[in-house]
């Protein structure tokens, strides 16, 4: 049994160690959770769900960052 999952973030492969869940993978990219929504295999994930959703093996996840401005 594999020890990681290979996953798609925003079009590009990578490899996460088993039981990784949506907000370690928003921490492993160093994005701040606040200014961030996620697609998770084409659902929109509620923040309070991130900590307790765990990948799948090929999860295709999206991450839309938000940018202040005036």
């Amino acid at each position: 049994m594999s020890t990681e999952n290979q996953v798609t973030v925003n079009g590009e492969r990578r490899a996460f160690p088993a039981q990784t869940t949506l907000l370690d993978v928003v921490r492993a990219l160093n994005l701040e959770p606040e200014r961030v929504a996620i697609e998770y295999n084409r659902a929109i994930v509620k923040r309070e769900m991130w900590p307790s959703t765990v990948l799948d093996r090929n999860a295709e996840i999206e991450i839309v960052q938000f940018v202040g401005g005036g």
